[in-house]
């Protein structure tokens, strides 16, 4: 058999476990069918399924927001397309692993939070519970309905030098990174579909319907289930992984304020009222989630979310206080809580742990120092991991300072030699070892915990570290295993109610702002277009340009000394509002559909691109209505006809009378005439020229050109199409939602509509007060259109009026 290594010219170590060869370089049995094939694969292939992956990362806007990293929440996510081989055999020692350990430890969360008995026995220091900082009182006595303290557990796992698998940590707050390995197995089924469809690695949505399960476990069979997942924001490193899930579960994605508390039950705010939640997945840290009663200054809990829980009115995933075990401190004394409370050995050891709150412990790292790793007790400490045999005079000093004089706050870990895997160069020439680790997950269910089959693999950034961290470069990897054999379990809820109302109120005001800002970036580009881009070429002899640029700045699109429409600095120009339509787009990423949100980012990238590239001002200009009309038409084509779509729909039809009214209000100002140029030139913001020149045989009139811009309601660009589809949307969306229609509430044109447009034409001072009467008449439009819009958000987006309205209580 040919060797890899020498293929390859892969640097495998012969002081690291290698994940691929063996001892003498030979392919492991489980990676021969996966990486056989490759050895007869070209460098430009390989570059290719690179390129690809990366393209479909930035397509789905894959995200992990490292913290003070210059690109923030825009740093993609990192993949290396080579998955991680496991055996069937190897997955199944896991496998038992991990169940045994979660097991464990959700029998010892149950104990710290009800009798204590471990504590009153001495097998745990009551220094250890009481000290942790996410050891929460409040918690204290509560019975949890659905019986299980920890329904989701995720274990990091690296191996040793001799091929053992050891845990390195435990989560059990809110475990993150299962919706960024499915996220990987689904580019990895266009990057290599040949080898997914002859390995079949195993499905992982039966995992995620396990978790939805548990989530709506609460729900009576006499009502609708509900269940959220609750983010603490786009600003959070994974929250792209928050809307992921929220999708891929069918729950709505909502922020603290979204939900409320009314006597012992959560609610949901919805655009019809308040609906009952059985079910939260949390990814917000523990202490944040009730300022009522954990931390009082946090705005992203839930007032009372505490009560609900000791109420048993909402099952929470996890529930609050399970942040108490993510500490390296509790490893040291599972092995003898493992024999106390299951009667067993642990399947999966932790590293050899010392816990340096004891004397004999202390004492032993003392000794030791060169051989261990010292890392902080508890998550909210600011010490980085410190190697000892990499310490110098200095820091070993320091370090020996604060054993002796705060040593609770230190845990030693044995160094361990971890396992490496290969990875692909970035440039597809060959392969690279990086240290790995790997993170698995598991769910609780009415048989026991069930694991993902597979999970997430994370290599380190850079060679020779033993440090795996995503917010230190590293990468990540889908797992397969080789020669799976699916289980027998199912998911017990496989028809539920489906409901069309729980769209939070929150996300319904950012898909109504979704929709304007969509709008008012077209727009806005459409009039810098007709402005800049004159075609023929020449500014200079153009007779309105002064006039078109001075209704650009009173729009706040140009300086006031200049022509740069690029300018960051303008606080209603075209970039702040293109960086509004983004936030907006985030805000509510898990209600837009992948073609959807694709458009979106399409847009975004194509101005970053154009702007970077210092390329001519109308091919900017160009290029931006182009992914604007690209972005309009997903919306229009790939959006159900629900609430949704109607408050995006709203939303750019309100922006886009606002826009057209002022803009024709400002060119009719004093009564002005409007001059053939003028009128070409509003046709040209419009779009509506190709339809004026096949209506009209002849130059733009005043008259009919207003006709067309104003009245004719088959035309999508007038005001009266606007105001028309304006009533419709919110007359079937009141209807939707079982609340009476103000008529008072939607813009009308009575006045407008009684406008002889024909007396527009001509110099004549009757011709002059007519024009002037009707700018002051689209002024008063425009002003409704705002006012309609701020009408829309208090009717529709707050539930602060009396009679609260509660459904399904």
């Amino acid at each position: 058999m040919t060797k890899l290594a020498d293929f390859y010219s892969y640097p495998a170590s012969s002081q690291h476990y290698d994940e691929m060869l063996d001892a003498d370089h030979q392919l492991r049995p489980h990676w021969q069918a996966l990486i056989q094939p490759l050895q007869a694969t070209s460098p430009a292939d390989i570059t290719r399924g690179l390129a690809l992956t990366r393209q479909m990362i930035a397509e789905n806007g894959v995200t992990y927001n490292v913290y003070a990293d210059p690109k923030g929440a825009d740093r993609p996510w990192l993949l290396d397309p080579l998955p991680l081989a496991l055996p069937a055999e190897e997955w199944a020692t896991i496998e038992a692993g991990v169940i045994q350990r979660a097991g464990l430890l959700d029998a010892l969360l149950a104990d710290l939070y009800g009798p204590q008995q471990l504590l009153a026995d001495g097998l745990i220091p009551a220094e250890l519970a009481f000290g942790h900082p996410n050891f929460l009182w409040p918690c204290h006595g509560i019975t949890l309905p659905a019986g299980h303290w920890l329904p989701v557990y995720a274990v990091d796992l690296a191996r040793a030098a001799d091929g053992r698998w050891w845990v390195l940590s435990d989560r059990t707050q809110t475990p993150s990174g299962a919706g960024y390995a499915l996220e990987n197995r689904q580019i990895l089924s266009r990057v290599l579909p040949d080898a997914m469809a002859r390995l079949r690695p195993p499905p992982l949505l039966d995992f995620f319907a396990t978790l939805r399960d548990h989530l709506l476990c609460l729900a009576p069979p006499d009502e609708p289930a509900l269940a959220v997942v609750l983010t603490p924001g786009h600003l959070n490193e994974t929250y792209f992984e928050h809307a992921y899930i929220a999708r891929r579960l069918g729950l709505p994605l909502v922020e603290g304020l979204d939900l409320t508390v009314r006597g012992d039950t959560v609610y949901l705010k919805t655009l019809s009222g308040l609906h009952r939640v059985h079910g939260i997945l949390r990814r917000l840290d523990d202490d944040y989630c009730d300022p009522v009663e954990l931390r009082g200054d946090s705005a992203l809990g839930v007032p009372g979310l505490l009560t609900a829980l000791r109420a048993g009115r909402v099952t929470l995933s996890n529930p609050l206080g399970t942040g108490v075990l993510e500490s390296p401190a509790w490893h040291g004394f599972l092995p003898g809580l493992a024999q106390h409370l299951i009667g067993q050995e642990l399947l999966l050891p932790s590293v050899a742990s010392w816990w340096c709150g004891e004397k004999p412990a202390r004492e032993h790292v003392l000794e030791h120092l060169d051989q261990l790793v010292l890392k902080p007790t508890y998550p909210t400490q600011h010490f980085e991991p410190v190697f000892g045999a990499n310490m110098d005079k200095a820091l070993r000093e320091q370090v020996i300072e604060r054993l002796q004089n705060r040593p609770h706050t230190l845990v030693a870990q044995e160094r361990l030699s971890l396992s490496q895997a290969p990875t692909w160069r970035d440039d597809g020439k060959g392969l690279v070892a990086r240290t790995l680790g790997l993170r698995v997950y598991a769910v609780a269910t009415p048989e026991g915990y069930r694991v993902m089959p597979g999970g997430l693999a994370r290599i380190a950034g850079e060679a020779d570290v033993d440090v795996i961290s995503m917010q230190r470069g590293g990468s990540s990897k889908d797992v397969w295993i080789q020669n799976w054999q699916p289980e027998k379990y199912k998911p017990s809820i496989k028809h539920l109610p489906v409901r069309h109302d729980e769209l939070p109120s929150r996300q319904a005001e950012n898909l109504f702002w979704l929709g304007r800002y969509t709008e008012r970036c077209e727009d806005k580009i459409r009039l810098l277009r007709a402005t800049f881009a004159n075609p023929q070429g020449n500014q200079t002899d153009n007779p309105i340009q002064p006039e078109a640029e001075a209704i650009c700045r009173e729009f706040g699109l140009l300086p006031e000394d200049g022509h740069n429409f690029l300018d960051a600095t303008l606080p209603y120009g075209l970039v702040a509002n293109m960086q509004s339509l983004l936030w907006c787009g985030g805000q509510v990423r898990s209600r837009l559909s992948a073609e959807n949100w694709h458009a979106l980012m399409n847009v975004n990238r194509r101005f970053n691109e154009q702007i970077s590239q210092d390329v001519d001002s109308g091919e900017i200009l160009d290029e931006l209505v182009l992914a604007m009309a690209g972005l309009a038409g997903f919306a229009l084509d790939n959006m159900t006809r629900e609430n949704s779509w109607r408050l995006l729909m709203l939303g750019r039809r309100l922006e886009r009378l606002h826009f057209f009214a002022s803009l024709m209000a400002k060119c009719l100002t004093e009564g002005k005439q409007l001059s053939q140029p003028v009128l070409e030139w509003l046709l040209d913001v419009g779009d509506c020229t190709i339809t004026y020149r096949t209506r009209y045989l002849s130059i733009p009139q005043t008259s009919s050109t207003l006709d067309l811009l104003i009245r004719d309601r088959s035309n999508p660009r007038a005001l009266a199409f606007q105001c028309h589809v304006i009533r419709m949307m919110y007359g079937e969306m009141a209807e939707s939602l079982g609340i009476p229609v103000e008529q008072d509430l939607l813009p009308v044109l009575p006045v407008i509509d009684a406008v002889d447009l024909a007396e527009l034409d001509g110099e004549s001072d009757r011709a002059q007060l007519e024009r002037e009467r009707l700018s002051n008449q689209l002024q008063a439009l425009a002003h409704a259109a705002g006012r309609c819009s701020d009408r829309i958000s208090l009717k529709l987006f707050t539930h602060t009026d009396p009679p609260l309205q509660a459904i399904l209580t």
